[in-house]
């Protein structure tokens, strides 16, 4: 009962709605209580009256009463009950959430995307249940089975009761057996789920790679496998929670034999009446639920323990990166001072003693081959990865000297594999400033060179793009992302490789509007095409994360190095197209 205790938290803040549903469910186990006693009495009185004559001891309404009365507190306690445990499940997935928001890169290269989905799905429902179907099943079935006993004992006979009661301590040694073997076998079935949920989320998302490289019966049997593992271990878990119903069932079939029994030797000596030993067998049935209620309230605790021990593993997870800060950026000059990173300690240097300044208003091309570091490198900017104190500075501040928000919002971050929400054109590129007017958004548009694009949508910048923008093509999402990052009004602009699904013309007309938008505002350029970085004020080759060479385009261009010999080849490519 762990569980409970460790949503107490919960259970404080909501103490009068969950005292509401605890009077309910009392008056409930109360009225209850008096159905059998009026039936017992019902019969007595019909057994005593005389051949041919009436009796009517005014029960009938009383119980018609009764019934009305269960009908509406039954309803209330469900309303009130279950619509506060939602309300945990609401908070759980707030909390959860909001600590995937917090993490950087780190986490979410250690975790897979199906397993987070799990737990905030399939785990948090488990704990919902706890919070509202396991209070219902331990209140109530503890309330029962006291007002039972004492009916039994008190009421009718004390010594009928206890022999009734001698098949019980069986009953709950065998379910303490079953919570143990449960609690292991639905923790199992919880993270067969999450691979479960993790290989449906990759089958969903790469099903056209699938189809293309004809992969469909490999791939389909991997998933056949997965399931199956996950189906097995679902069928232990039922298995398990079978074994309740035959322990309860066989030890209240011990107990109804041993009332009959010993109530019809009671009878016989005249110490019993038949109306009591009916009213005895009818508060035994009702111990039918009291023991389903706690088989049910192990079975959800022990389900809902698993599963809160996963959420709570995710949620104590430390931040990967720290927001500790409570500066402001008001200077975006950034400065690098001998950079040095490595993705995980005893692996190679992803960069090496890197040195740079950006002032406001510059623009800053990064080059190098696939895996140089570049970037590697804007992430650290962002803190996406922690790099080591006073090696990168944002107006003379070290970069965890600000709150991670304000840091961020410094940076109008545009990555190659622009990522693009299941909303209408508008939306995703008013996402930093939703309250933009529509001028800003189409000026954005126009700065970005899709405008004329969205126009010739049937529905303009209302066009929902589809998951993941899946129904334009590459260089639109490119171009919608650019115009995103343009109307976040950020004084960093980061272009990491994002015009590279656009045709040349394209980029030199987007990478014009730029330079004339916002002069004040940073860049900084990463491209493999170097045209892209012609007009930067300074341009770093990387390789092997060290700067290989550095100065602007004419400097470069005309050193044999790596940018150089690069230049030549795209000018010579350029005009190889050309004649064709």
């Amino acid at each position: 009962m762990s569980l409970f205790v460790h949503l107490g938290w919960f259970f404080r803040q909501h103490a009068r709605t969950y005292a509401l549903a605890v009077v309910m469910l009392l008056a409930v186990a109360l009225l209850n209580m008096l159905v059998p006693y009026l039936i017992g009495q019902t019969v007595d009185g019909l057994l005593t009256v005389p051949t041919g004559g009436d009796w009517d001891g005014g029960y009938l309404p009383q119980l018609l009463g009764i019934a009305i009365a269960l009908y509406l507190l039954r309803f209330g306690w469900r309303v009130v009950l279950f619509g506060t445990s939602y309300q945990l499940g609401t908070v759980l997935r707030h909390r959860f959430y909001q600590r995937l928001t917090r993490q950087g890169q780190a986490f979410f290269s250690q975790h897979n995307t199906g397993d987070l989905m799990a737990r905030a799905t399939n785990d948090i429902d488990a704990v919902e249940m706890a919070a509202g179907e396991g209070i219902l099943s331990g209140f109530d079935g503890i309330l029962t089975f006291i007002l039972v006993l004492a009916m039994m004992f008190v009421v009718i006979d004390w010594r009928l009761a206890l022999v009734a009661l001698v098949p019980f301590p069986f009953m709950g040694w065998a379910f303490y057996k079953i919570s143990k073997r449960l609690h292991l076998h639905f923790r199992d079935s919880l993270e067969k789920f999450s691979t479960l949920n993790d290989a449906t989320q990759q089958a969903i998302v790469g099903v056209r790679l699938v189809k293309a490289m004809g992969r469909e019966q490999v791939e389909s049997d991997r998933f056949g496998a997965i399931a199956d593992d996950a189906a097995k271990s679902n069928y232990q878990v039922a298995r398990t929670e079978a074994l309740y119903d035959p322990v309860i069932f066989v030890c209240l079939t011990l107990a109804s034999a041993l009332t009959l029994g010993f109530g019809a030797f009671l009878i016989h000596h005249g110490e019993l009446t038949v109306g009591q030993l009916t009213s005895f067998s009818l508060y035994l049935g009702q111990l039918i639920w009291p023991m389903f209620a706690f088989g049910w309230l192990l079975n959800i605790v022990e389900r809902g323990s698993a599963a809160n021990g996963r959420i709570e593993a995710m949620l104590k997870v430390p931040d990967s990166v720290a927001d500790l800060g409570q500066g402001e950026v008001t200077d975006p000059t950034l400065e690098a001072n001998s950079l040095t990173f490595a993705y995980q300690s005893g692996e190679s240097a992803a960069l090496n003693g890197l040195s740079l300044t950006l002032p406001p208003g510059h623009t800053l091309g990064i080059a190098g081959p696939t895996g140089a570091g570049k970037t590697t490198l804007v992430q650290l900017m962002m803190r996406y990865w922690e790099a080591e104190p006073g090696q990168l500075t944002l107006g003379g501040q070290h970069l965890a000297h600000y709150r991670l928000n304000s840091l961020r919002s410094a940076f109008a971050y545009v990555p190659q594999d622009s990522f693009l929400f299941s909303a209408s054109i508008r939306d995703n590129i008013a996402l930093a400033w939703p309250e933009a007017s529509d001028e800003a958004v189409a000026e954005a548009a126009r700065l970005a060179a899709i405008h004329e694009d969205i126009l010739r949508f049937p529905e303009g910048y209302q066009t929902l793009v589809g998951e993941r923008g899946v129904t334009l093509s590459g260089g639109q999402r490119q171009r919608i992302a650019i115009a995103r990052a343009l109307l976040s009004r950020a004084p960093i602009l980061v272009l990491d490789d994002a015009l590279s699904a656009v045709d040349v013309e394209t980029e030199q007309t987007i990478l014009t509007h730029l330079r004339a938008h916002r002069p004040d505002q940073s860049r900084i350029i990463i491209s493999h095409r170097l045209a892209s970085m012609a007009q930067a004020d300074e341009i770093l080759v990387l390789g092997h994360g060290e700067c290989l060479e550095r100065g602007d385009h004419r400097q470069l261009s005309q050193q044999d190095g790596w940018y150089g010999r690069m230049w030549t080849y795209q000018q010579m490519e350029a005009q190889i197209h050309e004649q064709h």
